[in-house]
């Protein structure tokens, strides 16, 4: 069963030109993670933002041949990302949904090394339900796992079941943190899948509104704790370490409340924004845009 999920599992090498807005918040410019085959025709899940910017994408074989892929899709409501080799006859591992997973339950996942090799580990799943993040990334549910604290090339790699089938694709590993691996679970890429493949994008979720900023919940109140350069919130006057009152005449209390504000808005609105800042209060109005524009 190992055999045949490391069989699927490649490595993901991206370089993205230092010009590119995803270079200077922390992704860089030269990208390593891992993606899973997951149709015999070449198709491979991973994450979204190994492919920010990308202006080539290389993918490595467990046998170590290293083929050119194009990208398919990035999807920022889910966070996965698609992308295609060229060839037939790959071998590939079946996708399935999460719904019936349970903190407790066994699972393993495997990730690219560089090159030929390949890690795997065991864990279990400790927490299922909704996941919102520090940079404006919500997950209606979401997966965590356990791991060991190896940080190199997880992104974007396969969890998976007691049968080897694909349960999660790994988002992000906490373990430095003494935090758990999350991951996108399984049914995200069975929904989303055929439309990604079709359009490159989400055509049928409605564009979310995105302000460009960091923020995290102190004391039942949302501090801002950067802003991405030339965003929306930067040029409306946001600025790190404000504390957010209100969004639209609304309390915001925890960072959740305030994505969800944000969620009542579409590209092109103006969003009223309170924020204390040096013990004045500003009203701030914020044209809010896409964060596919934002990145393109």
């Amino acid at each position: 069963m190992l055999e045949k999920v490391a069989r699927a599992t490649v490595g993901v090498h991206s370089q993205v030109p230092e010009t590119h807005v995803s270079a200077a918040i922390g992704l860089g410019t030269d990208r390593r993670g891992t993606g899973t085959i997951v149709s015999s025709d070449g198709l491979i899940l991973t994450v979204h933002y190994m492919l920010l910017g990308a202006a080539n994408v290389i993918v490595t074989l467990p046998n170590g041949d290293q083929l050119p892929a194009k990208i398919i899709a990035k999807d920022y409501h889910t966070g996965l990302g698609l992308l295609k080799i060229d060839g037939t006859n790959y071998p590939r591992i079946e996708v399935v949904s999460a719904d019936g997973c349970a903190p407790g339950q066994e699972i393993f996942s495997v990730a690219s090394l560089g090159g030929d090799k390949r890690c795997a580990d065991t864990g279990m799943i400790t927490y299922t339900g909704p996941f919102d993040a520090v940079w404006e990334f919500v997950l209606d549910r979401c997966l965590c796992v356990t791991a060991s604290s190896l940080q190199i090339g997880f992104s974007g790699g396969p969890v998976c079941n007691s049968r080897g089938e694909l349960i999660g694709v790994c988002y992000l590993n906490f373990s430095d943190m003494g935090r758990p691996i999350l991951a996108i679970p399984g049914e995200f890429v069975l929904q989303t899948r055929d439309e990604l493949i079709k359009f490159g994008k989400r055509v049928t979720a409605p564009p979310k509104a995105w302000l460009g900023v960091l923020s995290y919940t102190l004391r039942e109140h949302v501090v801002i704790a950067g802003v991405f350069p030339g965003s929306p919130g930067a040029n409306a006057g946001i600025q790190q370490g404000d504390l957010l009152i209100t969004v639209d005449g609304t309390d915001i209390n925890e960072r959740r409340g305030f994505y969800d504000a944000l969620r009542n808005h579409g590209p092109g609105d103006n969003v009223r924004i309170k924020v204390l800042r040096n013990n004045k209060v500003l009203n701030l109005e914020v044209p809010v845009t896409r964060a596919e524009d934002y990145f393109a």
